[in-house]
C-alpha cells in the first residue's frame, strides 16, 4: 500500500477509532490510485529521458553478469575443453597482416620510380648500378564518380548489287541491346547509382540534385523520382518472384515501422502509414521484402502471406495472429527489453530497492537464455534442439513459476509489472523456439533488416505519394536482398537493368535466373567485386 495512504489511514484511525467510514475509505483508495498514476508518469518520464539522452545499447548492469542458475543442466557446456593445471600468461600483440587483409580485394595500380639511366652510376667508383630491391608504399586512391555520355551507334547495312540490279534492297541492321529506359538519357548504371545513393547510403534526391549541379549536370529531383518509379516497375518482376520464393519457406520473420506519406487520398499528411518487412530465417535463400500499406491492421500481413504455412517469428503485436496457418514465435529480445526499461525507469530511492531487485532478476532470467543460445550458435539444428531441451527448458520452467509468483506482488501498471505481464501474456509464443532447432530466440534478424529503412527515413523523412512509397518498398527489397546474398547493390541493380529489357519477363525460368542467389549471378557479380 502506498506510504501516503498508510499515513492517512493511521491519522484517521487516531481521530475515529474503529472502522473507518465508507467516505474515508473512498478517499484513501483515491489517494492510492493517484499515487500509482504519479509513479507511472514518473517512470515514463525517466524512461523517456534515458531514451533521448542515454545510450541506446542494452548492456547488463554491473554485477549482473553471473547466471542465475547453478544447476549442472542449466550451465553445463559440454563442448568447452577441460582447463589445464598450468596457468598461461601472455601479452596481447598487434595482429600482423591486418592492413594487407583490408585491401586484399582492391584492384592494384602500380607506379614505378626508377633512376634515369644516366644517373645509374656509383658515386664512389663510377661503376654501373643494379636494382637490389624495392621499397613499397601503399595508398588507397579514391576516384569520384565519373559522368560520361555514351552514344550507342547502331549501323545499318545494304547490298550494293541489289541496289543496282533489283527492285527491292534488303537492309540489315546490327543488333543492339534494348534500353532499360526508352527515350531517356538514363542508363542502367545511372539509375542504379541514384537508387544506391538513396536506398543504401540514405542520400535524399534533393542532395543528389545538388551534387549533380556541382558536377555541371542538371538532373532535377523530379526527373530522378520518375526514374525511381520506372525502375521499380521493371524490378517488380524480381520482387514478385522473391515473394513466391518466400512463401515456399516454412520459417518467416516479420516486422513493421511507420512511414509518412504526404499525398494519400482521404488521409491527412500527418497520418502514419506503415512499411512492413518479411524476410527469411536461418534456412532458405536470404531475402528481405518490404511492403507499403496505409495501416497497421492484421489484414495486411494476412494478405501478403497468403499461402504461407509454417512458423512466423514476430514481436508481440497481435495483428500477426490473423495470418492463417502460421505458428507465431515470440521474441525474447523484446521481453528482455521490458525488464531493461524497468531498470532504466527505476528511481534511485531505497524504497524502490525491492522493485529494482525484481527487474534485475527478470533480466537475469533473459540473459541466461541468451547465454545458452550463444553456446548453441554454431551447432546443427538437431543439436540445438537437444541443447535447448536440456538447458533452456529448465530455465523457462523456473522463470514461469517466478513470473506467476511476482504477478501477485507487483503493481500491474508499473514498468516492472508491465514487463512481467508481457512475458506471461506472450508465454506460449515465447516458448515455441523449443520445438524446432531452426528457430531463433529473438526477432533481431528482422530488426537488422528494417534498420536500413529507418536510417533512410531520418534523412528523406517522408514519401510524397503512395506510388512512390510502393516503389521504395520494391527497391529496398532488391538492395537489401542483394546485401543479404553478399552482392554489391549497385552492381546487382545495373545487372538487372541490363538484363530485364532483353529477356522474356513472362518466363518464370528467365526471372529465376536473375535472382541474387543464382549461381551464375553470384559468380559473375562477386568476380566483378574482386
Amino acid at each position: 500500500m502506498a506510504i501516503l495512504a498508510d499515513k492517512t489511514r493511521e491519522e484517521l484511525l487516531k481521530v475515529l477509532p474503529g472502522e473507518l467510514p465508507p467516505a474515508s475509505e473512498a478517499i484513501i483508495n483515491q489517494i492510492e490510485e493517484l499515487e500509482a498514476k504519479v509513479e507511472w508518469f514518473e517512470e515514463q518520464h525517466r524512461l523517456a529521458l534515458h531514451r533521448q539522452f542515454g545510450p541506446s545499447s542494452e548492456p547488463t548492469p554491473v554485477g549482473q553478469e553471473a547466471l542465475l542458475f547453478n544447476e549442472a543442466e542449466a550451465v553445463a557446456q559440454p563442448r568447452l575443453p577441460e582447463p589445464t593445471v598450468e596457468t598461461i600468461t601472455h601479452t596481447r600483440r598487434k595482429v600482423k597482416g591486418h592492413r594487407e587483409a583490408q585491401v586484399a580485394n582492391l584492384p592494384v595500380k602500380e607506379i614505378d620510380y626508377r633512376l634515369p639511366e644516366e644517373e645509374q652510376v656509383c658515386p664512389e667508383c663510377s661503376g654501373a648500378l643494379h636494382e637490389m630491391g624495392v621499397e613499397v608504399r601503399q595508398e588507397i586512391q579514391i576516384v569520384p564518380a565519373t559522368i560520361t555520355l555514351v552514344k550507342h551507334n547502331r549501323f545499318k547495312y545494304a547490298c550494293r548489287h541489289c541496289q543496282q540490279e533489283e527492285t527491292t534492297t534488303p537492309i540489315v541492321t546490327a543488333t543492339m541491346p534494348n534500353p532499360a529506359f526508352p527515350n531517356s538519357v538514363a542508363s542502367p548504371s545511372a539509375v542504379a547509382h541514384i537508387m544506391t545513393q538513396k536506398f543504401v547510403e540514405s542520400q535524399p534526391l534533393y542532395r543528389q540534385e545538388q551534387h549533380w549541379q556541382r558536377e555541371g549536370i542538371d538532373i532535377s529531383r523530379q526527373t530522378m523520382a520518375n526514374w525511381m518509379i520506372r525502375g521499380a516497375e521493371m524490378l517488380a518482376d524480381i520482387y514478385d518472384a522473391m515473394r513466391i520464393a518466400l512463401l515456399k519457406l516454412d520459417i518467416v520473420h516479420a516486422d513493421e515501422t511507420t512511414l509518412q506519406v504526404l499525398k494519400e487520398p482521404g488521409r491527412a499528411a500527418q497520418t502514419d502509414s506503415y512499411m512492413w518487412l518479411y524476410r527469411s530465417g536461418r534456412e532458405g535463400p536470404p531475402m528481405a521484402l518490404f511492403e507499403y500499406q496505409p495501416g497497421r491492421a492484421g489484414q495486411y500481413p494476412k494478405r501478403f502471406l497468403e499461402g504461407f504455412k509454417g512458423y512466423l517469428q514476430v514481436d508481440g503485436y497481435e495483428a500477426y495472429g490473423q495470418v492463417p496457418n502460421a505458428i507465431l514465435v515470440g521474441c525474447w529480445a523484446h521481453a528482455r527489453r521490458k525488464f531493461m526499461d524497468a531498470l532504466k525507469a527505476m528511481p534511485k530511492s531505497p524504497k524502490k530497492a525491492g522493485a529494482a531487485v525484481v527487474a534485475e532478476l527478470g533480466l537475469q532470467y533473459c540473459n541466461t537464455l541468451f547465454s545458452i543460445e550463444g553456446d548453441l550458435h554454431d551447432v546443427t539444428h538437431r543439436e540445438r534442439f537437444e541443447g535447448r531441451q536440456a538447458r533452456s527448458k529448465p530455465v523457462l520452467d523456473q522463470f514461469k513459476a517466478w513470473l506467476d509468483d511476482q504477478a501477485n506482488r507487483t503493481l500491474p501498471k508499473s514498468a516492472v509489472g508491465q514487463a512481467i505481464t508481457y512475458c506471461r501474456n506472450q508465454w506460449d509464443k515465447l516458448t515455441v523456439f523449443l520445438t524446432d532447432g531452426r528457430l531463433e530466440l529473438d526477432n533481431n534478424r528482422s530488426e537488422r533488416s528494417i534498420k536500413s529503412f529507418v536510417v533512410g527515413r531520418k534523412n528523406w523523412l517522408f514519401a510524397n505519394t503512395p506510388k512512390g512509397a510502393k516503389a521504395s518498398a520494391i527497391i529496398y527489397s532488391i538492395v537489401e536482398t542483394a546485401k543479404e546474398n553478399g552482392l554489391r547493390p549497385h552492381a546487382y541493380l545495373t545487372f538487372l537493368f541490363e538484363q530485364l529489357p532483353n529477356i522474356d519477363r513472362q518466363d518464370p525460368k528467365a526471372i529465376e535466373a536473375l535472382m541474387p542467389w543464382a549461381e551464375h549471378v553470384q559468380a559473375g557479380l562477386k568476380s566483378r567485386a574482386n
